[in-house]
């Protein structure tokens, strides 16, 4: 029975997962291309052993699955430890697929295009900032605009928006949000290549004029945090980070702009499919190949809102940072609020891999690496690492919930043998945004995160409180060992939550 779902939450009825897992090592698992009629490729799932034995029970394996179908796909549809129902795609999706006869699909990339998250350092201890934590959390969450369909204090025309659509987090840059330096320090320099205005619709850019500089809600926050750990000396020092530090992190995406891009092409991807005469497992999974007029227009379209996203995340740095200059009263140079990485999830990108040819020998080939849920983790010496961080990898920032753990690692060569150079990008749900407000019900989660790992919370909205709570996710410790053991990104700094402001 083909699975159709309205937005992104998980099936009201879960049925278990009617296959077999193939145990590949301790993290890896088969799933056999003679699961469903169509597979042109196995699927594989990072997990460890409780993980798979959770995931049994679960309907997303055969997301995996029906991924595993689609026209160009190379050697595997993947899903990282922190896999979850999504739109057509798993959360925590990865897909390669050949430009030459292989297909796009919006639902791999997702509807908050390049949701990312980027991490700030500061010169401050984490103790020395106590006292003062309540005060900044309010000058963020009065500094920040929050909240759906929250507007922000900058008015874009039409030129404006083109031109943050072609340049990014430049423009933000050039537009007195920043400086040079954090552009190096973005992935894609803050702005991909290929964007054309011209492929975005009106009603998606009329969206996109007042939306520049605000966080959203659901999952998106901005979150005050120490350095509660250092496990990788080397690797920690080249990014700035020490025991004790005080950092904060923004998760944002390209808000209502990026979801009305993708619902946009999601519709022309439908009739392109079957113009194609694409057979889709699943409708959800509405493609185009990548060489099509669509299937072109789609990417276009796709990195407008990535490079939106980019420029978004930008002037909320600027924001955060004017909010600390003004709490604590010191200058940006003496706070050293500097960007140690930016890192985009939600995103399609054409890169060179490593594929077998058909004598077993490997080839670098031009792949469109699908990441939905998932985030680039480069090894040292790649080129595309900044040069500051080329001897120890590219930063790779995994957040946790409102009131556990988030980590910063570092990326390895065995995401380049294993998941086309991918890691996973957080926690993972394990509830769905309506059960996780059932279980909310009649509890003070504010107080819960106050009085038990003294978290201060300022949001603007109960019900995206509820939603978020920690149940709602699994514990991000398990997911990052998965990926440390599997040797896709190792651990170099755990990081403790100290304050949040939600939507």
């Amino acid at each position: 029975m083909d699975i159709v779902t309205s937005g992104t939450e998980a099936p009201t009825e879960r049925r278990p997962f009617s296959g077999t897992f193939e145990r590949i090592d301790d993290y890896r698992w088969r799933i056999g291309t003679d699961y469903m009629p169509g597979m042109r490729v196995p699927g594989v799932i990072v997990a460890s052993q409780r993980m798979i034995s959770a995931l049994r029970e679960e309907e997303v394996p055969r997301q995996v699955a029906n991924v595993a179908t689609l026209p160009g796909i190379v050697e595997r549809s993947m899903a990282m430890p922190d896999i979850h129902w999504g739109y057509g795609f798993p959360v925590g999706g990865v897909a390669a697929f050949d430009p030459r006869d292989g297909v796009v699909s919006p639902g791999g990339i997702g509807f908050d295009i390049n949701c990312g998250i980027r991490l700030v350092r500061s010169s401050l201890s984490a103790e020395s900032a106590r006292p003062k934590l309540a005060t900044l959390m309010d000058a963020l969450f009065t500094a920040i605009p929050a909240g759906v369909g929250g507007e922000g204090r900058i008015r874009l025309d039409e030129d404006g928006e083109r031109k943050v659509c072609e340049d990014g987090a430049r423009w933000a840059v050039a537009n007195g949000y920043g400086g040079g330096e954090d552009i190096e320090t973005t992935e894609e320099g803050g702005a991909m290549a290929g964007a054309d205005f011209a492929e975005v619709g009106d009603r998606a850019r009329r969206r996109g004029l007042r939306q520049v500089g605000t966080l959203g809600s659901g999952n998106h926050f901005v979150e005050v945090d120490r350095v509660d750990e250092v496990f990788d000396e080397e690797a920690a020092a080249a990014f700035g980070l020490y025991r004790g530090q005080l950092v904060f992190m923004i998760h944002s995406g390209s808000r209502g702009f990026g979801y009305q891009v993708a619902d946009d092409h999601l519709e022309l991807c439908g009739k392109a499919a079957a113009k194609y005469g694409i057979a889709l497992p699943d409708r959800q999974l509405a493609c185009a190949p990548i060489s099509s007029p669509e299937g072109k227009a789609y990417l276009a379209a796709m990195a407008c809102a990535a490079n939106y996203a980019w420029a978004n995340r930008q002037v909320l740095t600027h924001l955060a940072r004017e909010a600390f200059e003004a709490v604590f009263r010191m200058g940006a140079a003496k706070l050293d609020l500097a960007l140690v990485y930016d890192t985009a999830h939600n995103i399609a990108k054409m890169e060179e891999h490593e594929v077998d040819d058909a004598g077993g020998h490997p080839r670098k080939r031009l792949l469109c690496v699908h990441r939905k849920g998932a985030t680039r983790a480069f090894p040292a010496g790649h080129p595309a690492v900044p040069a500051r961080y080329r001897a120890v990898g590219q930063p790779v920032i995994i957040p946790g919930d409102m009131g556990r753990s988030s980590w910063v690692m570092a990326g390895l060569g065995g995401a380049m043998e294993l998941s086309w150079g991918s890691s996973a990008h957080g926690a993972g749900r394990t509830m769905s945004r309506t059960a996780a407000m059932k279980a909310a019900r009649g509890r003070n989660i504010d107080r819960e995160l106050r009085d038990g790992p003294g978290v201060i919370l300022r949001a603007r909205d109960r019900a995206t409180v509820a939603e978020e709570m920690p149940e709602a996710y699994k514990d991000v410790d398990e997911v990052v060992e998965v990926v440390h053991n599997a040797g896709i990104s190792r651990k170099v700094a755990r990081l403790k939550p100290m304050g949040v402001v939600k939507g």
